[in-house]
């Protein structure tokens, strides 16, 4: 059963409409909580994580294991997400986004991972890297033309700006955009592509004749214009990915995004996205705790529950201290953002130390399991996976190293 709330802020404006779901035959999740975050957290920022805490247990982790094997993403669900509030809940409510803050917004991020990385991704890119730059740099006409229909989940949207031959360079791109007097022509290609096979709009990067990087707005069915799958992949196979091809494509001069330009755009929009990656993989170490945590006290060896001795109690610990920090580094850095005091570096360090501290619980969750841990009865292999793609896309693990070591000594390593 579901039914529909509205949700309020402090000043009793309504804010957001959010979907809840009866908690009656839904699958249990024991939260992680030892230094008692949630006092920290407000009534709305609870409510947003619960009703998409149950969002996720009743329409992903039912069915992500299957959709996993079979490499498939269900498009059914991108309906749903836009349905439940989980598309541009940052953005203003004036085009159909939520207005919420950012700690509402990585708490959405949490949750949907810890379902599966290829689901938050989907939504991820929709809201930062679609909905952001649209409503960031984009022109009135633009927010109202795209916004609500991205917010609803009535239009898909992907972002271009990695390369075949320029991923952590992303400045020396060769994608082309040529002023035509009546249009501009674009011709180029990008690859690692997430939503692209079926997304209806692409934000895309391109140098002007001035090597400028300029932002566009692509649309699907665009001649010239076209979207190949990326197959053979062992990692984020519930999620889509894809290229995208420019061959003389004319695109109209109002789908320019005309309030910013230069490398700093695109590298805003990516901030974003790493400070949800942050949060997204939280949710995916909290999971493979609470799985590892009750299967350990569920699993008798030599007469007794394994959860007994004491290397298993070993990793316990351990990973619920990374997790509890990583937590705290989470809510500080929702802080900040919140508070227009955040930095890049910071955004880089917590993406950096999430992702690697949740590759690191699951190998733990997956040995605490023996065998079973390589099964698909359980979630960890999966989660695995996934992070192998999460520890290099949006900035690899190293490149992160070499903007932190930017910031504390001054002198860049990577240029």
């Amino acid at each position: 059963m579901i039914r529909q709330i509205k949700y309020f802020s402090v000043d009793n404006k309504i804010l957001y409409n959010i979907v809840t779901y009866n908690m009656n035959n839904i699958k249990s999740f024991e939260a992680i909580d030892f230094y008692q975050l949630d006092d920290l957290f407000s009534e709305e920022h609870k409510l947003v994580r619960d009703s998409i805490r149950q969002f996720v247990n009743q329409e992903i982790i039912p069915n992500i294991e299957e959709w996993y094997e079979k490499n498939h993403f269900p498009t059914d669900i991108v309906k749903k997400m836009g349905e439940t509030g989980i598309f541009g809940p940052n953005t203003s409510p004036d085009y159909g986004g939520g207005g919420l803050d950012n700690i509402s917004y990585g708490l959405i991020m949490q949750e949907l991972e810890r379902g599966d990385s290829g689901m938050r991704s989907t939504a991820s890119v929709q809201s930062s890297l679609v909905m952001y730059p649209i409503e960031a740099y984009g022109s009135e006409e633009q927010k109202k033309k795209y916004l609500p229909k991205l917010a609803t989940g009535e239009m898909l949207g992907c972002f271009g700006l990695t390369e075949p031959d320029y991923g952590s360079n992303p400045g020396g791109m060769i994608s082309k955009l040529e002023d035509k007097g009546d249009y501009f022509l674009l011709n180029g290609a990008k690859l690692w592509i997430s939503n692209s096979p079926i997304a209806d709009i692409a934000v895309v990067w391109a140098k002007d004749e001035n090597k400028r990087i300029k932002g566009i707005i692509v649309e699907r069915g665009m001649e010239g214009f076209s979207t190949p799958k990326t197959g053979g992949k062992w990692s984020l196979r519930s999620s889509l990915t894809g290229e995208l091809v420019f061959d003389n494509v004319k695109v109209p001069k109002e789908n320019l995004l005309p309030n910013k330009d230069g490398l700093g755009a695109p590298l805003g929009c990516l901030d974003k996205a790493r400070y949800g990656i942050a949060w997204g993989a939280l949710g995916v170490a909290m999971d493979c705790f609470y799985h590892a945590k009750k299967y350990s006290l569920e699993r008798k060896q030599f007469e007794k529950p394994i959860a007994s001795f004491q290397l298993i109690q070993k990793k316990l610990a351990e990973m619920l201290t990374e997790i509890t920090k990583a937590q705290l580094v989470c809510w500080r850095l929702g802080s900040l953002m919140d508070k227009g005091k955040v930095s890049s570096a910071q955004i880089s360090l917590a993406k950096r130390n999430n992702v690697e501290i949740a590759l690191k619980i699951a190998r733990e969750a997956r040995q605490i399991h023996g065998g079973m841990g390589i099964t698909s009865d359980y979630p960890m292999m999966r989660h695995m996976m996934n992070l192998e793609s999460v520890i290099t896309y949006e900035g690899t693990h190293d490149i992160h190293l070499l903007i932190l070591g930017n910031e504390i000594t001054g002198i860049p390593a990577f240029s």
